[in-house]
């Protein structure tokens, strides 16, 4: 943590510079001493201090000052940092002054001019106050500072972008915190222009693109080099899998992420059912465990990054990137996974971000507390989110087309539900309306087997209803099925003929697309299990498929 600050305030230079002198003296080595000569400048010091969220543990300031006398100073600088010790220097003529400030303004203590020797009349003084002020000292959170408006999808942008990358921030609501209003005055930011996000230098950024808050975070976005052996579009566990097995083997390696590791999987609040974890873990901790041991083996993660393109030129393959670079490497994976499906509906789109979400949206949880949280779905991604959000929320209630859970999630998750008292499911259920101005205040959902239609009030709906992949860019490149999903190895195959455009002659390995040395792994794969373990398994076992590609290449 960063020293407290003392701060002494003189229009006198040499007395400034005397007190100054002696506090550096004897506390230099716990506080960081800061001086000024007129109590604006000051004032204009303590704005950047409540940016830099650095506490003030005492005032030391003279009284006679033209402009601001001390007292008025006091007065003001309160209301910034109201734990701080106060305390006036003093001219005997002042003396009364001092005293009507102690009885209106709470100054904790006066000290006469001059204060020669500090041993004996300024050190003891300062001693008691300083630890009075430490006794009753909570140190302030460090890092991130998130200020903004709940309904904001700029807001919800930046909150999940570091919630997913698990970067620590505090939220702040304008709305609801003073701190946060006061805040936006000093960085001199009006409502229209939040979110504002504090960082811990100082420095702060105003409604940021989650590429500014990644490189201002230390985020790597760009390569290190023009080649690699192996670039992995996509984050997710079966990209991981594959980073962490051919770094490990030797090979230069670098992941492209476009939001954040961990992929869809990553949202999830609770995976059960995956080996070797008994009591289950959450998508968070299962990417942060992945990422560390990637970098352990020197694989390059490049997040946030999309990838535009590719193409093929001899025996080399190119992407290029959103910001227009490019890099190029003699094998690719394509781990890309899949998006959340849109739900198409009057008032959906208008209101997403502002009470309205797709997948679990954890960043959003404490915002629920105490209040009625709608969820659309009923596989194991909805199910995970109810159990989640029952720990903040009043009530959950699951809306699913079908007759029960049965068909479409895990038998663990059902029982979890079943016995968690504030969730319900409807069945036959689905939403046909969201309503709202600025966010959502309710939603009109519609039973198919009573064909009742009733509009219920509702601030928070979370969304799963099945995933699609992002594939698009590909057209025209690499071979896919009519809903996107990208073809490999005997799947190519179409009634004994061979793949148009194959140059080799053997035929492409299990994991293989079209183009030789271009592979697909992971819920993006026509065929693949949607599992985390299956992808895990199909990125660990591409290597393989990667090294016999190389060792005819290289």
């Amino acid at each position: 943590m960063a020293k407290p600050v003392i701060i002494t305030v003189d229009d006198d230079p040499e007395v400034l510079q005397a007190v100054a002198r002696d506090l550096r003296q004897e506390y230099g080595d716990r506080f960081r001493i800061i001086r000024a000569d007129s109590g604006a400048s000051a004032l204009e010091a303590l704005e950047q201090l409540k940016l830099r969220n650095q506490p003030v543990s005492l005032f030391l300031v003279d009284q006679r000052m033209p402009q601001m006398s001390g007292v008025e100073f006091l007065e003001q600088a309160m209301s910034m940092f109201p734990d701080a010790k106060r305390a006036l220097l003093t001219a005997y003529a002042d003396t009364d002054a001092a005293i009507r400030a102690i009885n209106n303004t709470k100054i904790d203590y006066y000290l006469m001019k001059p204060w020669d020797p500090p041993e004996e009349r300024l050190y003891p003084v300062l001693d008691d106050l300083l630890d009075d002020w430490q006794a009753g000292f909570h140190p302030p959170f460090e890092g991130i500072r998130v200020i903004g408006n709940r309904w904001s999808p700029y807001s919800h942008q930046v909150k999940d972008f570091l919630a997913r990358n698990q970067v620590p921030y505090q939220w702040l609501d304008i709305e609801l915190s003073e701190e946060a209003q006061k805040l936006a005055e000093y960085s001199e930011c009006d409502k229209l222009h939040l979110p504002i996000v504090l960082f811990g230098d100082g420095s702060h950024v105003m409604q940021p693109t989650n590429l500014q808050v990644a490189e201002k975070i230390g985020l790597r976005t760009q390569a290190e080099k023009p080649f690699y052996d192996l670039i992995i579009v996509g984050g997710g566990p079966a990209g991981l899998a594959a980073a962490v097995y051919a770094a490990s083997e030797g090979l230069r390696t670098v992941m492209i992420e476009r939001e954040a590791p961990g992929g869809q999987a990553g949202t999830s609040s609770r995976i059960e059912n995956y080996l070797g974890f008994p009591t289950g873990l959450s998508g968070g901790d299962l990417a942060r465990r992945g990422v560390t041991q990637a970098k352990r083996f020197g694989v390059e993660i490049l997040t946030p990054q999309e990838v535009k393109g590719i193409r093929v030129e001899n025996q080399y393959r190119f992407v290029q990137l959103e910001d227009g670079s490019e890099i190029s490497c003699h094998a690719l994976m394509l781990a890309l996974g899949v998006s959340w499906r849109r739900l198409d509906i009057p008032g959906l789109d208008r209101l997403t971000g502002a009470g309205v979400y797709y997948g679990a949206a954890q960043a959003e949880a404490m915002s629920c507390q105490d209040e009625d949280v709608y969820i659309v779905g009923g596989a194991n991604s909805a199910g995970q989110a109810a159990m989640y959000f029952s720990r903040y929320a009043k009530h959950v209630t699951m809306l699913i087309r079908g007759d029960s859970l049965t068909k479409s999630m895990s038998q663990y998750l059902i029982d979890q539900i079943a016995q968690t008292l504030n969730i319900t499911v409807k069945t036959h259920t689905s939403v046909r309306e969201a309503k709202g101005e600025t966010s959502l205040e309710s939603i009109t959902i519609h039973n198919s087997l009573t064909g009742e239609t009733q509009t219920v009030p509702a601030t928070s709906l979370f969304i799963f209803i099945g995933a699609v992949p992002r594939t698009e860019w590909l057209d025209g490149v690499i071979e896919r099925d009519q809903h996107g999903y990208i073809i490999t190895g005997p799947d190519l195959q179409k009634d004994g003929q061979r793949i148009k455009g194959w140059t080799l002659e053997r035929d492409p390995f299990l994991l293989e697309t079209n183009i030789p040395g271009v592979f697909a792994v992971g819920d993006v794969r026509h065929g693949s299990v949607k599992r985390v373990a299956s992808g895990v398994g199909e990125g660990s076992i591409c290597v393989q498929f990667v090294h016999r590609y190389l060792s005819n290449v290289l």
